[in-house]
């Protein structure tokens, strides 16, 4: 398959997403056009997967030795993949939901050209494209928090924007040591540290790394960088899924992955301050996000707060800098981003059908919701980490690659605590507002719940089919872990 068809896939939602108001179409044509692109985008990243080209693709010269180029690895594939499976389903769960929201082609336009963007980080070959896109991503996403265009919403998209432009401005310092110290800015499983430039320059590198966590961090929600993502929940529904579960804090963690084993290298940073630091930031994440998601009793701002826990749950795995720590980050980054797509969108077919916002209002409305609330306790308890649900394999791996590191590194066995405190408190958190759902308070107004149903097919199809993935992946995953253990080695 010739390289040149890595393009298509990134173009084609940007270009398409672009023009999309110019064509003034009414609303179910435009949704008709919106997935036929979707779709068509999703199989040519999935055609590229399938027949990767041998070399990448360059689109232009930045530089003598600098290229805006495209090229599939084994990581590549695994976050390009799950994008392209993801993303047509959350479009068609989002016509339902925006069918009533004011400026819809807008923000499918928007939404579109989102899609483009963070295939292009999954498919960026080296560091300098990875980080046009990031920072392209941060352009076009940021209206989609501002959407709904009330205060809260401006304000939690100009939360975002200074927090995006900050983390941006720590990996661009990155990004010149990098150039100035590697030998190649290419991404190459290992790293690509000159010794001999950075000789006498370990310690400064070592800071270059940890700057470098936090500015791409900062998409992942890391502390003290994670205030921005709870108040984007303001956006609707389809947003935040996204935001959440797969384009904006999956990016973060993403290049998190590469900069990690493909820039610095693992060897390089293991064993040292800096590999202590970022494991105790990623900890430090985890009881953070869950503690406040105990606390919390609006129904997505809770999810928000799980997402910094369990997008920090990668990042520890990463700071294991070890092969099973590859493997445990990316089981979990497509495992929890199922879960927690899954719980999103049940939490905003709660907010559609019914206009209930808070925990405190979901008593008894499983029974008019039976189908959401279902695929919610399916998620809730995968999120947990209960076994024959996919969370458990995800976190299972985590704590083998804390035990495995810390046989060299003893500081390690602190993160099976972490791991067992945050399943706690994500039972407490998840569970209860499955538990109010189905089980009531004694004396809660059965009138209060009339006239509520489950949504339409566009909603339950894809809730559907994200619960049937976590139990299937719970039950028989691995096929998915050979791949991801081939990914880890190196052989993929």
């Amino acid at each position: 398959m010739s390289s040149i068809y890595l393009v298509l896939p990134v173009l084609l939602p940007i270009v398409g997403g672009a023009l999309m108001p110019l064509m003034h179409l009414p609303d179910k044509r435009r949704n008709l056009f919106l997935e036929i692109l979707v779709i068509v985008t999703s199989v040519l990243a999935l055609l590229s997967v399938y027949r990767r080209p041998e070399e990448g693709f360059i689109l232009f010269h930045l530089t003598g030795n600098l290229d805006f180029a495209l090229r599939l690895d084994g990581l590549g594939c695994v976050f390009t993949c799950l994008i392209a499976i993801l993303w047509p389903l959350a479009t068609l769960y989002a016509f339902e939901y925006m069918r009533h929201e004011e400026r819809t082609t807008s923000f499918f336009a928007f939404y579109t050209m989102t899609y483009g963007v963070t295939l292009g980080i999954a498919m960026a070959e080296n560091l300098v494209t990875m980080y046009l896109f990031y920072e392209l991503l941060t352009l076009v996403s940021v209206y989609l928090v501002m959407h709904p265009m009330t205060k809260k919403a401006i304000r939690a998209s100009r939360i975002y924007l200074y927090y995006s432009i900050g983390g941006a401005a720590f990996a661009f310092i990155s990004l010149v040591f990098i150039i100035i110290y590697g030998n190649t800015t290419d991404f190459i499983l290992g790293g690509v540290m000159d010794a001999a430039r950075t000789g006498g320059h370990t310690q400064l590198m070592l800071c270059v790394y940890l700057m470098a966590f936090w500015g791409f961090g900062v998409k992942a929600a890391v502390f003290p960088f994670q205030g921005w993502l709870p108040k984007a929940s303001v956006a609707p529904t389809p947003v935040t899924a996204l935001l959440h579960a797969v384009a904006v804090v999956k990016s973060g963690a993403f290049a998190v992955m590469r900069l990690t084993y493909y820039c610095f290298g693992a060897d390089f940073i293991r064993g040292s301050w800096a590999h202590f630091a970022v494991m105790t930031i990623a900890m430090l994440s985890i009881i953070y996000g869950s503690t406040m998601a105990v606390k919390e009793t609006h129904f997505k701002r809770r999810l928000a707060f799980s997402t910094i826990s369990n997008l920090s749950y990668i990042l520890l795995a990463v700071s294991m800098m070890s092969p099973l720590g590859l493997l445990a980050g990316m089981s979990h980054l497509v495992f929890h981003a199922v879960m927690k797509i899954g719980s999103f969108f049940s939490a905003g077919a709660v907010l559609h059908q019914s206009g209930k916002e808070y925990v405190d209002e979901l008593d008894g409305l499983a029974y008019r919701m039976p189908f959401v609330f279902t695929v919610f306790t399916i998620c809730a308890l995968s999120l947990v980490g209960i076994p024959g649900f996919a969370g458990f394999i995800s976190k299972w791996n985590i704590a083998s690659a804390a035990m495995e590191t810390g046989e060299h590194f003893p500081y390690a066995y602190a993160a099976v605590a972490v791991l067992l405190y945050s399943a706690l408190m994500t039972a407490v958190y998840m569970l209860t507002a499955a538990i109010r759902a189905w089980f009531p308070n004694k004396g809660y107004d059965v009138k209060s719940n009339e006239g509520i149903t489950d949504p339409n097919w566009e909603m339950k199809l894809p809730l559907g089919l994200f619960a049937a993935a976590v139990l299937v992946f719970g039950l028989y995953s691995e096929p998915l872990m050979r791949l991801l253990r081939a990914v880890a080695a190196g052989s993929l």
